[in-house]
């Protein structure tokens, strides 16, 4: 899983093979791992952490939206470049 970023021991990124699903994130930290759809930032899976945590974790995610939905975007393009289309297609 490529990391977009590291916070509060929180590693944040999202799998290649993902990008068809609408734009999602995986959090990992000790063992515990989550998943949140960015659209409203839901709760789509959550497997170890606590309910703070994931509070914790929703604001991180609405604080760094922006850069997250980046990578994202950025990730479909090289991906549709590395499929043969072309860039904005």
């Amino acid at each position: 899983m490529p990391t977009i970023l590291r916070i509060k021991g929180y590693r944040i990124g999202f799998y290649q093979a993902d990008l068809v699903e609408p734009a999602h994130v995986h959090v990992k930290k000790q063992g515990a791992e989550a998943k949140f759809w960015m659209g409203e930032l839901t709760l789509a899976e959550c497997r170890g952490f606590r309910e703070h945590e994931v509070n914790e974790i929703r604001r991180i995610l609405d604080e760094y939206r922006h850069v997250i939905m980046a990578a994202w975007q950025a990730e479909q393009r090289n991906r549709g470049n590395r499929a043969g289309e072309s860039p904005g297609s």
